[in-house]
């Protein structure tokens, strides 16, 4: 069979064939190889096989361990459909999470087995399995599960992040992902004197997703790491010494407020970043003090990944000229803008809200809530958000989500919250907060305790301010440019 027609499944097995002793993963400085990936995919696809689920429906809490690479490439293998949950939730929020999705099986991590977890296992009637270490098996108690319809299209299902609306469950078809697998033109011998693939992107997330299509199912050793450091990323550039590097947009001022030493990152001739707006007067420091260009590029998980990017080919013709564009479209991809109040089309050289097409995804235009301006040479400049949210770091957090949850609680009446400017992650949220009369105050960190069991961590405000009356606008709805304008203080003293 030609490799144009292959499916994911087909490009997995033939992964799954690389000689056991190949180096695969190192994690927290021991080394896995393809022998260990082998073992437990097969593991894997063996307790699926003794669930009862037929081909059903996979629920994955993956935590960046290697038993969940190895997880992800069983379920894959077989040409399941994934749905992706973030592990890095309360166990409230992920129990209900798997009570949403409603799949027959869930995998995850032996911690993950929270009380929570197994009651929503038990009323759903789902098999589990259990991934501990380089092992995987079949839970004692829910090692069968009750059918469900098996999706007619497989898919690998990621919680977006929010660049078109509310963060929701988003099904990218395995056809997507075996193109971009087909597409880096690496052959399946690795070489053993290339740097390993840093893996530090969440497994979950469309960034962690390409980042396993890209390097991992090529054969590519990698380097996986819990989540991003600045000790880590530093330890790879000295240890392996490559030539290009990238990380999410808020390593950029973590690597300068570190004072990392110049010549520790000499070896890069251009950091790669994106999923985030990067603050210009950042990147001009990062470029002016370690003498590395920023490499920009903007995409999203609803476009299937990257749909405009600065390559090093257009820094190089480009430079100054362009400084801080994330770039030009992609082959195939269109871009078109949108005026914010009367939605009508704008022409190039204008500021408006952006729409996609995105040929990864099919032929309808996608439209965002990013506001951002295309010059007369196509290249596109970020501007903010047209629906208000935050962007904190690489996560989109959405004001009325916290709003929302807050209001849940017991001794609030009404609660605002708005993106206060941070200089490492962009913006942070800031929570202000009316109690209800003859409340008392039980403090920052009950609220806080309060929010965890109900939103994810990144949506955790990182600001508080208590007031009498919250402020209202004329048609009585929360005012937040004064909202803003309380957390003035936070911002300067920064």
């Amino acid at each position: 069979m030609e490799n144009s027609v292959k499916t994911l499944a087909e490009l997995v097995r033939d992964t799954l064939e690389l000689p056991p002793e190949t180096e695969a993963i190192e994690y927290q400085e021991r080394y896995y190889n393809w022998g260990d990936v082998q073992r437990v995919a097969a593991e894997v696809r063996g307790a699926l096989a003794a669930s009862g689920i037929g081909g059903g429906a996979v629920s994955f809490v993956p935590r960046n361990r290697p038993s969940a690479m190895a997880a992800i490439v069983g379920m894959l293998a077989d040409g399941r459909t994934v749905r992706m949950i973030y592990a890095f939730q309360s166990p409230a929020a992920i129990a209900a999470a798997i009570a949403k999705l409603d799949s027959p099986v869930a995998v995850m991590a032996e911690e993950d087995f929270t009380p929570e977890v197994r009651a929503v296992l038990a009323e759903k009637r789902m098999a589990a399995i259990v991934l501990s270490e380089m092992q995987a098996r079949l839970h004692p108690d829910f090692a069968h599960g009750d059918p469900r319809p098996v999706p007619a299209h497989a898919s690998v299902d990621i919680l977006t992040s929010g660049t078109t609306g509310a963060p929701k469950q988003f099904p990218i078809g395995h056809e997507v992902f075996a193109r971009y697998v087909l597409n880096q033109g690496m052959t399946l011998l690795p070489d053993p004197n290339e740097p390993p693939f840093l893996f530090s992107f969440p497994i979950g997330n469309i960034s962690g997703m390409y980042s396993i299509c890209g390097a991992f199912l090529r054969g590519k050793r990698v380097l996986l790491v819990d989540r991003f450091s600045i000790p880590a990323y530093v330890d790879y550039v000295r240890r392996f010494r490559p030539a290009t590097g990238g990380a999410p947009p808020a390593a950029v001022s973590m690597i300068l407020d570190a004072k990392v030493p110049k010549e520790d990152l000499a070896s890069l001739k251009y950091f790669s970043t994106g999923a985030a707006p990067l603050d210009p007067t950042v990147q001009k420091r990062f470029e002016e003090t370690y003498g590395i260009p920023i490499i920009l590029s903007y995409g999203a998980t609803e476009f299937g990944g990257p749909v405009v990017a600065m390559t090093p080919a257009l820094h190089a013709e480009w430079g100054e000229k362009k400084f801080g564009s994330v770039g030009r479209p992609m082959p195939g991809v269109e871009l078109r803008l949108r005026d914010a109040e009367t939605d009508a089309v704008l022409p190039i050289g204008n500021e408006g809200v952006l729409e996609v097409v995105s040929p990864r995804m099919g032929p309808e235009w996608i439209r965002t809530s990013d506001v951002v301006f295309i010059d007369e040479d196509g290249f596109m400049f970020c501007r903010g958000r047209n629906d208000g949210a935050i962007m904190r770091g690489g996560f989109k957090v959405l004001p009325e989500t916290i709003e929302r949850a807050l209001l849940l609680h017991p001794a609030i009446s009404s609660a605002g919250v708005v993106g206060v400017p941070d200089a490492r992650l962009h913006e942070v949220p800031g929570a202000v907060i009316q109690l209800k009369p003859g409340m008392e105050n039980p403090g920052i960190e009950a609220f806080k305790d309060h929010l965890r069991a109900l939103v994810m961590s990144t949506h955790l405000p990182v600001h508080w301010k208590f007031v009498d009356l919250l402020p209202k606008n004329a048609s009585f709805k929360i005012d937040r440019p004064a909202l803003k304008r309380l957390f003035a203080e936070e911002v300067t003293s920064a």
